[in-house]
C-alpha cells in the first residue's frame, strides 16, 4: 500500500461531460490521510482470498447470467445496453463464459466481482472500500484542475498512459494501448502518488451510495449516505474514436448502479473491481 497525504483539492467539476451523473459542482473537500493500494485487485490475490475462505461469488451463488461484451458473446442481448449480452457461466475464474479462463491473466484485475463480493474481500484482508470523495483524491494523485491522473493529454508525447478501447466501440478495438482485454495490474505508468491503472482496465467500486445532487460547499471527508446508487469509478470500455474515453477517464467521472442491482449485479472486463484503503487513526 501506499499513503495518500491528507489535503484539499477540488472534488467534481463545473463543466461536467455526463451531467447526469451528477459529476458537479465542483466543491472544495478536505481528505484526511489514508493507505491505498498500489495495485488493482488480482486474480492471483482473489484466488488467494476464495481459496482460503471457501467463498462463493454472488454470480456463482445466485446462478446468475453475468454479462460479457457483445464481441465476445453470443447470447441475447441486453435492451439498455445492447453491447453487455448475459453469458452463463461467466464468473471470475471464466470471464468471458465456461470456455474461457484466467491461467494467463493471474496479474489481470479480478472481474466479476458484485459490491457485496468486494466488502467479502475487504474484510478477509482487513481494509474497506475507498469513499467516492477518497477515490477522486487519489486519482489525481496530487495534481489540480488536471483532466486525467497524469495531465491533460490523453496520450503525453504519444505514450500510452492508460488500457482502453482504441477503434469503434463495440465492434473493433485496435489495441493500440497492447492489449485487447483488461492489463495487467502493474501495466503503465503510475500517477503522482505512485498508483498504478486508477482510471481505465476496470471499473472501480467505491463505499458511497451515488446522488445527482452535491452541495457545493467545502467539505470534509464527505460519504454520501443515499440509498438509492453506490458509485463506481474508473471506466474502461469506451469510444476513443468518438472521444469518450476522454471524458469517462476523468477523475471527476463517476456513474451509478440501481438498488436492485447493489447486491448481484456485474458486468464483464469492464468488471467492477477494486484498489483497497485502510484509514489511518490518530
Amino acid at each position: 500500500m501506499v499513503a495518500i497525504p491528507g489535503g484539499m483539492f477540488t472534488m467534481g467539476t463545473d463543466e461536467p461531460k455526463i451531467p447526469q451523473d451528477g459529476e458537479g459542482p465542483a466543491r472544495r473537500v478536505h481528505i484526511n490521510t489514508f493507505y491505498m493500494d498500489q495495485y488493482e485487485v488480482s486474480n492471483e490475490d482473489f484466488e488467494i482470498f476464495v481459496n482460503s475462505t471457501g467463498y462463493v461469488t454472488e454470480v456463482r451463488r445466485r446462478d446468475i447470467w453475468a454479462r460479457v461484451l457483445s464481441v465476445w458473446a453470443k447470447n441475447p442481448d441486453v435492451a439498455a445496453a445492447p453491447w453487455w449480452l448475459p453469458v452463463k457461466g461467466a464468473n471470475w475464474r471464466h470471464p468471458e463464459g465456461p470456455d474461457s479462463n484466467i491461467l494467463k491473466r493471474m496479474d489481470h484485475p479480478v472481474l466479476h466481482v458484485s459490491w457485496n463480493d468486494a466488502l467479502a474481500f475487504c474484510t478477509w484482508a482487513g481494509k474497506r472500500l475507498p469513499t467516492e470523495a477518497e477515490w477522486e483524491y487519489s486519482c489525481r494523485g496530487g495534481l489540480e484542475n488536471r483532466l486525467f491522473p497524469w495531465g491533460n493529454k490523453l496520450q503525453p508525447k504519444g505514450q500510452h498512459y492508460v488500457n482502453i478501447w482504441q477503434g469503434v466501440f463495440p465492434t473493433n478495438n485496435t489495441a493500440e494501448d497492447g492489449y485487447k482485454g483488461t492489463a495487467p495490474v502493474t501495466a503503465f505508468p503510475p500517477n503522482g502518488y505512485g498508483l498504478y491503472n486508477i482510471v481505465g482496465n476496470a471499473w472501480e467500486w467505491t463505499s458511497d451510495w451515488w446522488v445527482i445532487h452535491h452541495s457545493a460547499d467545502e467539505a470534509r471527508n464527505p460519504v454520501s449516505t443515499s440509498t438509492s446508487h453506490e458509485v463506481w469509478d474508473s471506466l474502461l470500455w469506451s469510444d476513443s474514436s468518438l472521444g469518450a474515453s476522454c471524458s469517462l477517464l476523468l477523475c471527476a467521472a463517476l456513474c451509478g448502479m440501481g438498488s436492485e442491482l447493489r447486491s448481484w449485479e456485474v458486468l464483464h472486463s469492464a468488471a467492477v473491481q477494486l484498489h483497497l484503503v485502510v484509514s489511518i487513526t490518530a
